[in-house]
């Protein structure tokens, strides 16, 4: 059934189900019903597509109008982007730039499009978009409130149908704008693809600067598409290995300071940091666990590393979790918490394992060649993503019992996947060969769909953030 079909046989079947209010995403102060000089029509509740769309490669001939969002007056606001007028086309260009690089659609405008005017917002001059063979359309407004926030009104329609799909709004405070605009593309997103949504979400990663021997790494945030860019850290400790909490309060991180290994949590909110535990042996890899109460991470001890957990609370007595010759590295629960991925050189070499989450029946996994390392297991819980070693270094997925492994990338090094928080999405770093540069990549499941985060320095171990409340 072709995408086109999809989507009549999807509505068809909502026009004939019960009235539903959308409930709108929180985002602070509060999202709000999207309102214009004209009463906004009713919407049914067709409730998304349901399922995943097999083959993404289909989706890419659905072509997605985005219009630079209209403005009722154009006054200077406080925001980065200028006046109402230029930040109704910069929310149009966020907008565009998600859907464009998730692998899924291919968008035009708001470049070389008709600007709607106010009172078009709501009524779309479907003549116009069909003789563009637009099928779907965005539109959207941005109005200034007496006391400096914003309310930005965000609609998706089918030209064809001359129909609206669904509808979102949101009160924001001037420097949210950017959210605003995510929130509008995981809208669209989901009601298009079925998918959840993870534009409005945030990326911990760590900034690297310095000659190659004496690098200097801190911690570093920014937003899913790269902006709002921020340093955490100074760069006087090395910090590795970064992972959001469950909650988005908190950054986990290991830090080298002097040759001793700490990990600490870092306090979004209020930007101050605490010790989890501190030693003088070799410490690797701290992760959360999904309700946020224990904390995993690798020990070396006499030459044998292994796996341990840790109160997120901080003190205790750690747990551990494995106890074989070699090294038992890493550590990614599943996302019901019952079991862990981790890497082992046990066999001979670097392969996968999996245990469960009390550490026991520890079972390998990866028997497919080469090595396989620095494992995470994806927030759907359906496959688990890590890096290859046969020759160069490549991410790859395979199923949680070892099966169906396929490569996403074929680079000189690619390495540390991470999860998009809808599980459809992989980001990780990627080494230069001879300059030994570092990037942060992402790729869809499809493997077709990379894209380049831009970042103010050189940039590893990337760690994605869930949806932000």
């Amino acid at each position: 059934m072709t995408i086109r079909n999809l989507l009549l046989a999807a509505t068809a079947l909502a026009l004939g189900g019960p009235a539903w209010a959308q409930s709108a995403p929180t985002i602070t102060p509060q999202p709000v019903v999207p309102t214009a000089p004209a009463p906004a029509p009713a919407v049914d509740d067709d409730g998304g597509l349901s399922g995943t769309v097999s083959d993404e490669a289909a989706w890419q001939d659905l072509g997605i109008a985005i219009t630079a969002f209209a403005t009722d007056q154009d006054l200077p606001t406080q925001t980065n982007a200028g006046t109402t007028a230029s930040l109704g086309r910069a929310l149009s260009d966020v907008i565009s730039g998600d859907l464009r690089n998730n692998g899924l659609f291919k968008p035009s405008g708001p470049s070389g499009l008709p600007q709607p005017a106010y009172p078009q917002v709501q009524s779309p001059d479907y003549p116009v978009w069909s003789a563009r063979s637009a099928e779907m359309l965005v539109q959207g407004y941005v109005r200034q409130n007496t006391d400096g926030t914003l309310t930005i009104g965000c609609y998706l329609y089918d030209v064809q149908l001359k129909q609206q799909l669904v509808k979102g709004g949101w009160q924001v405070g001037p420097a949210d704008w950017r959210r605003a605009a995510h929130k509008c593309s995981d809208m669209v997103y989901s009601r298009l693809s079925g998918e959840s949504p993870f534009f409005d979400s945030k990326i911990a990663y760590i900034a690297e600067t310095g000659p190659k021997n004496r690098r200097m790494k801190r911690l570093a945030i920014m937003d899913s598409d790269g902006a709002n860019h921020r340093y955490l850290t100074s760069g006087q400790a090395t910090a590795l290995t970064p992972r959001y909490s469950p909650d988005y309060k908190q950054i986990l991180y290991l830090s080298y300071l002097n040759g001793n290994p700490r990990i600490y949590v870092y306090d979004l909110s209020t930007n101050q940091q605490r010790l989890i535990t501190a030693n003088s042996y070799p410490t690797f890899a701290p992760r959360w666990s999904p309700d946020g109460k224990w904390i995993l991470y690798s020990m070396a001890i006499a030459g044998n590393t292994d796996i341990y957990k840790i109160s997120s609370a901080g003190g205790g007595t750690p747990v551990k979790l494995t106890d074989s010759p070699g090294l038992d590295v890493g550590g990614s629960f599943s996302p019901d918490g019952s079991k862990i991925v981790f890497e082992s050189d046990r066999s001979g070499s670097q392969q996968v394992y999996v245990m469960n989450a009390d550490g026991s029946d520890q079972k390998r996994i990866s028997f497919f060649g080469g090595r396989a390392a620095t494992p995470e297991w994806s927030p759907r819980g359906d496959q688990i993503a890590f890096t290859h070693i046969a020759g160069n270094l490549r991410v790859g997925v395979m199923s949680p019992g070892g099966g169906s492994m396929r490569h996403l990338t074929d680079s000189w090094q690619d390495e540390a996947p991470t999860w998009a928080p809808n599980g459809r999405i992989i980001q990780f770093f990627r080494t230069e060969k001879n300059s030994g540069k570092t990037s942060i990549w992402q790729v869809d499941l499809t493997g077709r769909n990379e894209r380049r985060l831009q970042t103010p320095a050189d940039a590893s171990d990337p760690a994605w953030g869930p949806i932000q409340p």
